[in-house]
């Protein structure tokens, strides 16, 4: 019985639909994140969020599309995702200090100042959102690590439904 299910959620569409709720999902928590908790992101947080805003419309073409072009979809979308994972291992790795993260890393766009007399204010106290400091941490782990554990389960499904998709000559 489990079998059925797990074949049945591997199939183009309902993959296609489970992967996008999931980007959306992690798209939208790091908006509350950034929006909602004041969490600034850095140059490497705002790269990482381009394979789910790539992948988004796919998603929901997926959808719509023949079974057939739904898997050819799905395994572009797994390769997106997989660059994702990795974007999000590197991220985590240079706030591990594993290896060095980007020199010119500097904050996302905090709010604005009001005029000039507030930016020049504002400039004494504001500085660059370095991607080498994990803002957050749950467990452990990073955004950076989360977002690389949750790109790599979407890419996981999406290839899996893909091949699936393909190989029954859907």
């Amino acid at each position: 019985m489990a079998h059925a299910f797990a074949t049945r959620l591997t199939a183009p569409r309902p993959a296609a639909l489970l992967v996008l709720v999931g980007a959306a999902a992690a798209v939208g928590g790091a908006l509350i994140f950034q929006h909602g908790l004041g969490y600034v992101p850095c140059k490497l947080c705002l790269t990482e969020r381009q394979p789910y805003y790539l992948a988004l419309p796919l998603l929901a073409a997926a959808l719509l599309l023949p079974r057939r072009l739904s898997a050819w979809l799905l395994a572009l979308v797994a390769l997106i995702f997989l660059v994702g994972a990795g974007l999000g291992a590197y991220h985590a790795g240079a706030e591990w200090g594993f290896w060095p993260g980007p020199s010119d890393c500097g904050g996302g766009a905090g709010p604005a100042p009001a005029g000039v007399n507030d930016f020049l204010k504002s400039l004494e106290s504001t500085r660059p959102v370095d991607c080498t400091a994990a803002a957050w941490r749950f467990l452990g782990i990073s955004l950076a690590g989360y977002n690389a554990l949750i790109a790599l389960a979407l890419a996981a499904l999406a290839g899996t439904a893909a091949l699936r998709g393909l190989r029954r000559g859907a």
